[in-house]
């Protein structure tokens, strides 16, 4: 009896109906048989895709493609998804009567380019005479000033150049969105808790980050402060200031005055670079060794920098006659570095300018003062700590803070408003600190003992 062997026996069937091609398998059943008898095809099963493919592509290379006469091509249009675009934005700007502040966050050229692109522009009569421009100017530029303050603070935006104090209060829209700064320094808890009633979305200048991770117009405001510190610390070194009568720079066969900066961030860099255009002699502390070596290569010369060590610190500000502070914190307050025993051991009529005051200062004798009276005297030391040094030269800071908010109002208006841009630039977020009336500053809530929420869970609840 001849041996017998199981295959796998599978029919390949290739049906053709007008130009359409299907390939079937019929259903494969296992049988027992004489392979030597059999007159069909026999296939093991590893072999059945391989010569089914084989046979379906030698087929179909014999067939000619054909087209039906009836059938035409005709060109479509290409549509784009285009977003609707929102209905203009109505922008208010007061008068600020706080703190000395001269600026004025748009300017006539900006507040032009709004009104250009469909927005409404309102600012109360005098609110850019500290920079001077004048009325003329707004009103040539397509704004509408208005003589009324309440006015104003109807408009659904509002832009300030000075934080929201007490007296806006009432003033105060519900849903209404603020641009503003905020002088950690001197907010109080009653202001944010108003605020808060009223579901204001609050954006703070000092916070707000650029697509580079960048704050501009904390940068801006920096290389002013940073360029006008030396300019000041060379008034008030002079006998009619009561300081000590030296001249920054020194002449000929007499040495220059000593500058200790503390920080190598912008507004160090800038101070350095004033400092020895003038000819004084520089000394940088900073504990970012990253910072340091920034430094030097930005200034194109190298310098006498250090690490901060109480120690060495104390000892160069025994001999110096310009101290500056110019310490940054990424969250909440400056590190005071300073202590009032080393303020103490300084020489008399020495010159101490506190740029960092309005996140409290990095000198343990620093208090704020104002414009109207800038300086004080403790142990014998000049101080002087302005919180808002910019704002002396308020034209030029002016245009810096319009050059960072007119493209972003811009950009809010094409999107459909500022919440919908929030989606687009995510790095925006970092400048709210109230959204809908929560708190969504993790340090404030601290500080104040308020109700902390994360930005981004309340945006994903709201979409």
């Amino acid at each position: 009896m001849q041996a017998s062997k199981k295959f796998y026996i599978a029919g390949l069937f290739v049906l053709w109906s007008g130009q359409k091609k299907r390939l079937k398998f019929y259903r494969i059943k296992p049988c027992t048989f004489a392979w030597r008898s059999s007159l069909i095809l026999l296939l093991q099963a590893p072999r059945i895709a391989d010569i089914s493919v084989h046979l379906l592509t030698q087929r179909m290379s014999q067939h000619k493609p054909s087209i039906s006469p009836s059938f035409s091509y005709e060109p479509l249009e290409e549509t784009l998804d285009i977003p609707p675009r929102a209905g203009k934005m109505l922008i208010g700007i007061p008068r600020e009567t706080a703190f000395q502040e001269n600026r004025i966050s748009l300017t006539p050229d900006a507040v032009e380019v709004l009104v250009s692109n469909g927005h409404e522009v309102m600012i109360e009569k005098g609110a850019g005479e500290g920079s001077h421009f004048k009325d003329q100017d707004y009103s040539n530029a397509g704004a509408r000033i208005v003589q009324d303050r309440a006015s104003v603070f109807q408009a659904p935006i509002l832009i300030k150049s000075a934080p929201v104090i007490e007296e806006d209060l009432q003033l105060l829209q519900f849903n209404q969105l603020i641009f503003s700064p905020i002088h950690i320094s001197v907010l109080q808890p009653s202001i944010l808790q108003k605020m808060m009633e009223k579901r204001i979305t609050a954006i703070a200048y000092e916070n707000l980050k650029d697509d580079s991770g960048s704050y501009p117009i904390v940068r801006s405001m920096s290389e002013i402060a940073g360029s006008a510190v030396m300019l000041i610390a060379g008034q008030y070194l002079g006998s009619a200031n009561h300081g000590k009568g030296v001249l920054l720079g020194g002449i000929s066969g007499i040495a220059p005055a000593k500058v200790i900066i503390l920080g190598a961030g912008i507004v160090g860099e800038h101070a350095a670079r004033t400092a020895l255009a003038l000819g004084a002699s520089v000394k940088v502390f900073d504990n970012n060794i990253y910072r340091l070596k920034r430094l030097q290569n930005n200034v194109g010369q190298r310098m006498w920098t250090s690490v901060i060590e109480p120690r060495l610190l104390a000892k160069q500000l025994k001999t110096c006659e310009v101290a500056v502070g110019a310490l940054s914190s990424t969250s909440g307050r400056t590190p005071l570095v300073v202590s009032e025993e080393m303020v103490s051991n300084m020489r008399q009529g020495s010159v101490i300018i506190d740029v960092s005051i309005d996140r409290g200062g990095c000198f343990e004798t620093s208090k704020i003062t104002s414009h109207e009276q800038p300086v004080y005297t403790s142990y014998g030391v000049i101080h002087y700590c302005v919180p808002n040094i910019p704002s002396g030269f308020a034209r030029t800071a002016s245009q810096a803070i319009s050059n960072v908010l007119m493209p972003l109002l811009l950009d809010a208006g094409e999107v459909g408003g500022f919440e919908k841009l929030l989606w687009k630039k995510m790095h925006l977020r970092n400048g709210i600190y109230l959204f809908n009336g929560a708190l969504t500053n993790y340090y404030l809530s601290q500080r104040f003992e308020l109700k902390y929420t994360d930005l981004n869970l309340l945006m994903t609840s709201s979409s």
